[in-house]
């Protein structure tokens, strides 16, 4: 494995728990519905393939003090993990191909990141300082600088109007769910699975805000008009923002199939005394 690799799961191996420990730690009952239908135990489940349920709540608390680069740039590797682990753990996908795992992975990562990013309460003031950071050691035409900085905007945009809607786990759950299982991803040989798969969590997500918030009535339409949203978030933005410190050029489409591929068996490594981050 190359060494922007090994840095990048020595980053997130740092904040990781075990996943028992993220499924207990959840804060919420195992089934939202009291296991009174079908759907509900589906939201269950996704609840469950959480891997770091009881990380967000302390990362919500140190938003509140000074955090640095290097602490936030380790923050995002393990929501980036997060959303691979989740996804191996969630309902329909594990019996999906590899290749089409692979495939839907690559095409929403980004989108699954800014969803963590949000539920996680990812502290967004910090987002111009790793922008300053990382145009003093790779400066940039002042035109493209303009435009990267828009795209840091709309990234923080999207993160603080999920925010304002008070998306609850299980709201966020069915929407990483609905955004993963979409046909747009190339080359997919079980497009009807994954398009079956998107409208069962389309359809958990409503009955959830139906019966959960039946004050709320257009609760559900207001959630599902967040995703198609996400996707003017850069992906290489994102990237370039929070990763290329870690894991230099290597792209973050190879760190995901690797962390989809390697799955349990995957051994973590430590930090090589050379390695700095």
């Amino acid at each position: 494995m190359k060494r922007e690799a090994i840095q990048f799961f020595a980053a997130v191996q740092r904040g990781r728990v075990p996943p028992t420990q993220g499924m207990l730690g959840f804060g919420f009952g195992a089934d939202p519905f009291g296991g009174t239908t079908y759907l509900s135990s589906y939201i269950s489940l996704l609840l469950r393939a959480e891997p770091y349920a009881t990380r967000y709540g302390q990362i919500q608390m140190a938003s509140n003090n000074m955090i640095g680069i290097d602490n936030i740039c380790e923050f995002a590797a393990r929501i980036l993990f997060s959303a691979v682990e989740w996804a191996r753990n969630i309902p329909g996908f594990p019996e999906l191909q590899v290749t089409d795992q692979v495939a839907l992975l690559r095409l929403v990562w980004s989108e699954l990141f800014v969803l963590n990013a949000a539920q996680c309460n990812m502290p967004l003031h910090i987002a111009p300082l790793l922008a300053a950071a990382g145009l003093h050691a790779s400066p940039m035409a002042a035109d493209r600088v303009v435009a990267f900085m828009d795209h840091i905007r709309i990234f923080q945009e999207q993160v603080e109007k999920l925010k304002a809607l008070h998306v609850d786990a299980a709201e966020f759950s069915c929407m990483k769910a609905i955004a993963l299982f979409t046909t747009d991803a190339i080359g997919l040989t079980d497009a009807s699975v994954v398009e079956q798969l998107q409208e069962k969590s389309q359809c958990a997500l409503e009955e959830y805000c139906r019966t959960q918030y039946p004050n709320q009535p257009t609760r559900f339409g207001k959630l599902l008009l967040r995703l198609p949203s996400l996707r003017t978030v850069s992906a290489s933005v994102i990237e370039q923002l929070f990763f290329v410190r870690l894991v230099g050029k290597t792209p973050i489409e190879t760190l995901i199939r690797d962390m989809l591929l390697s799955g349990n068996s995957f051994q973590w490594p430590s930090m090589a005394a050379g390695y700095s981050m």
